[in-house]
């Protein structure tokens, strides 16, 4: 087993799901990986969230133990002589903080950009308001959820279930190189969802093949608890 590489919560992950043409992740698909579906749809997702208590090989970076980040993911799987490991690859992962951003692009090779950001996490009586917020140039983008704060298990066999539980992550380095690294955590639970406010640039941000996303709604919404989790060193596929 590799080493522990990060540890940290992860918390209040909001997650929207859209079904998109396989073909435009496939410049995107790690080396040895193919997309994972389910019930036949394509996933990409954006997901906002907050590390809290980040530690790097055991360690705390001054100023780096509680921040957020945004993603936008798609769902891929790889087959080695275990079997299938399920996993998910980042077009993009956003966070606060210069010092994190070439930390990930440097030893995983992600791709990673620092922006503004900000959160909010408001309980009111047995509402759940979480949101999340990001600057890119001038205009501001916003992934909030409203949701009962009675929070339930995730059940067996669910879209919830495949949405939260690869475990595993790969990332392009070339055609003929990928990396992977796997991700520890607990089964988690979510929030009912009431309703969710979703303004984000897409194209701006992620590409213009993504422009379609501005006016989409997503097929679902999550909103997950989180948990302590570990992140394991990476090794190379070739």
């Amino acid at each position: 087993m590799n080493s522990k590489f990060l540890t940290a919560e992860w918390r209040k992950l909001a997650i929207a799901n859209y079904p998109v043409d396989p073909e435009i992740l496939i410049p995107f698909l790690p080396f040895k990986t193919e997309l994972d579906f389910w019930n036949d749809k394509c996933y990409v997702s954006l997901v906002g969230f907050r590390f809290i208590n980040t530690k790097i090989k055991g360690l705390t970076i001054p100023f780096h133990r509680h921040f957020e980040e945004v993603n936008l993911r798609f769902y891929v799987r790889y087959k080695d002589s275990t079997g299938w490991k399920r996993g998910v690859t980042f077009i993009k992962e956003i966070v606060p903080k210069r010092a994190l951003t070439f930390i990930a692009n440097t030893v995983y090779r992600e791709n990673y950009m620092t922006l503004p950001m900000k959160h909010s996490w408001d309980l009111q009586k047995d509402l759940l308001i979480v949101s999340y917020h990001w600057k890119h140039k001038t205009q501001w983008n916003e992934f909030k959820i409203t949701a009962t704060n009675t929070p339930a298990d995730i059940p067996e066999n669910s879209e919830e279930q495949f949405i939260t539980e690869h475990y595993w992550g790969y990332t392009q380095i070339n055609n003929a190189c990928t990396s992977q690294y796997g991700v520890e955590h607990p089964k988690w639970q979510t929030y009912p969802i009431m309703k969710i406010l979703i303004k984000v640039s897409f194209d701006k941000i992620y590409g213009e093949q993504f422009h379609f996303l501005n006016n989409l709604n997503p097929d679902s919404v999550m909103l997950a608890e989180g948990s302590e989790i570990c992140v394991r060193s990476m090794s190379r596929i070739s």
